[in-house]
């Protein structure tokens, strides 16, 4: 159930701060709108890459057979870059190029010291290096212009390292994450001029800021330790959380909605990385709720996905989908996909997760070493693999 709603507190929330920057600018990720498929089962060329302990193997979309399997380091992240061919695999030297279709880990690296978050938008993805506060935006089509080397690329140092995000919107804009090692507050967006970056509107208000996400006519969330802060027609707005300590650190979105779904914990000193309540935040009418789960669905990070009918899908512990329309903050259907399963003892852990191509949602049950494929509109297992790994991170090369 709702509860506790809060609308956003006046207008942008912009006095005091002139961040004068010199240039600008991993844990958890976003999550994208559902990428469009042939088929209900998703496109009959796409492929998956699937991490696991010391490899990646790189999966046949439509059968789930395994094509080839690449040695890697012990833990890595993996990103579609958006070009329906290259995942980015953020690794100890930066994002390495994994191409799908040849299929070949390549040498291609976009440096960093530590590889972050990959924010795919307006036919740029930005990559964000945590060790530095670099942000580096690429082309999305451009590694497959280049020829086997990498594109040109355009780069914004923040003023201090940070573990941070960022995105460019259509008209140019990079809106990106503010804070040092130490502490995260608020972002800034800014305009690019020739060889500088010039500072359009700034926000402060966001302490821990955490994660982005762009629902529909541009309308940019980002999480924060008491509630979300937005970004909608050059201002910022600040959304405060039901409670004194808040937090949303991932969004869910799609661009075909308004509503950005976030996930919600109340209590900082509680234990695990199960959740059971999630963040409904109406972007166009300015609202904020929080819904309140019940007991046997809690999710993590991994775990929620947004699919047919722009409704959420998360992936619950109890081992069901369970369908949040967003729109009434309802639990409208459930299916049974997994075993039941325990949260993990570190984010890094494998433990299930779900990702979408259209209809489609893939899911992975380490327990049992398997992937699942889902048609989300009906719930039914379409396919299923067993693997020799156990699989942990997953994405869909899709465009």
């Amino acid at each position: 159930m709702k509860r506790q709603t809060r609308l956003v507190t006046g207008a942008a929330a912009l006095a005091g701060l002139s961040l004068l920057m010199t240039g600008c600018a991993g844990g958890g990720g976003t999550a994208d709108a559902a990428g469009d498929t042939d088929t209900a089962h998703g496109s009959s060329d796409a492929r998956i890459a699937v991490s696991y302990e010391g490899g990646i193997a790189v999966i046949d979309a439509e059968t789930l057979e395994v094509v080839e399997q690449f040695d890697s380091e012990q833990f890595t992240r993996l990103n579609a870059f958006g070009d329906g061919r290259h995942v980015a695999v953020t690794t100890s030297k930066g994002f390495q190029v994994l191409d799908t279709a040849t299929p070949e880990l390549t040498d291609l690296v976009f440096d960093a010291t530590a590889a972050g978050h990959v924010v795919r938008h307006a036919g740029k993805t930005v990559l964000f290096d945590d060790g530095t506060g670099t942000t580096t935006i690429v082309d999305t089509e451009g590694l497959l212009q280049s020829d086997g080397s990498l594109p040109e690329t355009q780069t914004y140092t923040a003023e201090s390292a940070h573990h941070g995000v960022s995105i460019v919107l259509d008209d140019g804009t990079l809106v990106t994450t503010v804070g040092t090692e130490e502490s995260r507050t608020g972002a800034v967006a800014l305009h690019p001029h020739d060889d500088h970056w010039h500072e359009a509107a700034s926000s402060d208000e966001c302490p821990g800021i955490h994660g982005e996400g762009t629902a529909a006519d541009e309308a940019v969330i980002f999480g924060c330790e008491n509630g979300a802060l937005l970004f909608h027609d050059g201002e910022f707005t600040k959304f405060t959380a039901p409670d004194d300590y808040g937090r949303m650190g991932n969004a869910y979105v799609s661009e075909t909605s308004a509503i950005v779904v976030g996930d919600y914990k109340s209590d900082p000193d509680a234990e695990g990385y199960l959740l059971n309540a999630m963040t409904l935040i109406d972007t166009a009418a300015g609202t904020y709720d929080v819904v309140d789960l019940p007991d046997e669905v809690q999710y993590t990070f991994r775990d929620v996905v947004r699919g047919p009918d722009d409704n959420a899908y998360i992936l619950s512990s109890d081992g069901s989908i369970h369908v949040l329309d967003p729109t009434s903050g309802e639990l409208v259907d459930a299916f049974p996909v997994i075993d039941p399963w325990e949260g993990p003892s570190e984010w890094q852990d494998a433990h299930p997760a779900i990702v979408t191509d259209g209809e489609v949602g893939y899911v992975t049950e380490p327990s049992a070493n398997a992937l699942h494929v889902v048609d989300l509109a009906t719930g039914e297992v379409l396919t299923t693999a067993e693997f020799e790994f156990t699989p942990n991170e997953v994405a869909v090369a899709q465009s």
